[in-house]
């Protein structure tokens, strides 16, 4: 059923991607949201909780790289239909401390095997944003 979903909103880049969120057990249980999505753009945000962090109260690292990896891969599903991660990087720049974090990822570039993204991450506290993190992708192509 969510692969239908998925199929027939190709044409919005949007509704394609918040299907595809929402058929993903995990993202429900981080509580990724999609805030916005257009070819080669992907942006999603997940609200701090407890159960998330590690042991002196930081997004755990683990988060961090899932964001980011998540991000990507959003922004590839976009200019190419559906992906898989072969390798990702992430940056750790500070302790990623907020009520809500932000990852906002841009395909670099595409091809007919293979994509290569870009991804920040931000803590959001009393309505300011800092970059905690930055990551790359390189996502395979699986189908369209």
């Amino acid at each position: 059923m969510a692969n239908d979903a998925i199929t027939n909103t190709l044409a919005d880049p949007l509704a394609q991607i918040r299907a595809i969120n929402q058929s993903a057990a995990f993202n429900r249980w981080c509580g990724i949201e999609v805030v916005s999505a257009e070819p080669g753009k992907a942006e999603i945000a997940m609200p701090w909780r407890a159960e998330v962090g590690q042991y002196s109260g930081f997004l755990h690292a683990g988060l961090v790289g899932a964001l980011i990896d998540t991000a990507c891969g959003f922004a590839a599903v976009s200019v190419v239909g559906r992906v898989l991660a072969s390798h990702y990087s992430v940056n750790c720049l500070r302790p990623a401390v907020g009520e809500r974090f932000i990852a906002r990822a841009r395909v670099v570039k595409p091809g007919k095997t293979q994509v290569f993204t870009a991804c920040e991450l931000y803590a959001v506290a009393e309505g300011s944003e800092k970059l905690v993190a930055t990551g790359e992708t390189l996502l395979s192509v699986v189908g369209a």
